[in-house]
């Protein structure tokens, strides 16, 4: 099982985390349960069983100390949306980024309509946008019916997030010294 990389698509990495918190809580966070069901059928080897039962097993102690058992996000996955805020807010501020910012304002009737939806009304946009693509994606899993409306707007959401990790990646490898 191969982790998408955070520097290559940081939107992809975000819904997969959520998915992987996801994943240990359905599995009550026992890490017993979850080197059967997922380390042992999947990693092939000695080294990477031990190596990916490192990580869940890490993973599953930030989620008790965090008090995400239940519900919520790591502290590690909101930073990255802070991270992507910051870089979103920074961008239409930014006159020269002209696609980016009529991609967001194509995309902002549907984060206005989501989040009057929401139950927490405070929460950014860009986590407005994540966990409506999370929601699709778990809609898709399940095979539920999915409105034209919905993959109108999962579509337009899609360019935005597909644009900003496009920005977040130019923006890692500029202060690596990489372009």
């Amino acid at each position: 099982m191969k982790i998408p990389e955070k520097k290559y698509n940081i939107a992809e990495y975000l819904l997969y985390m959520w998915q992987i918190e996801d994943l240990l809580r359905a599995y009550s966070l026992d890490i017993d349960l979850i080197q059967k069901s997922i380390i042992d059928p999947v990693y092939e080897t000695e080294r990477e069983r031990s190596n990916a039962r490192n990580w869940y097993e890490g993973l599953v102690m930030m989620m008790k100390s965090e008090g995400v058992q239940e519900r919520g996000h790591l502290q590690i996955n909101k930073n990255i949306i802070i991270e992507l805020t910051d870089l979103h807010l920074r961008i239409l501020k930014d006159s020269t980024e002209s696609e980016y910012i009529g991609v967001y304002y194509n995309t902002l009737p549907y984060i206005v309509e989501l989040r009057s939806k929401a139950a927490n009304k405070d929460v950014v946009e860009l986590e407005t946008c994540f966990t409506a693509l999370y929601g699709y994606l778990l809609l898709k899993v399940q095979k539920k019916e999915i409105s034209k409306e919905t993959q109108a707007a999962v579509t337009q959401i899609t360019a935005l997030l597909r644009l900003l990790s496009k920005k977040y990646r130019e923006m890692d490898m500029q202060e690596q010294n990489i372009v």
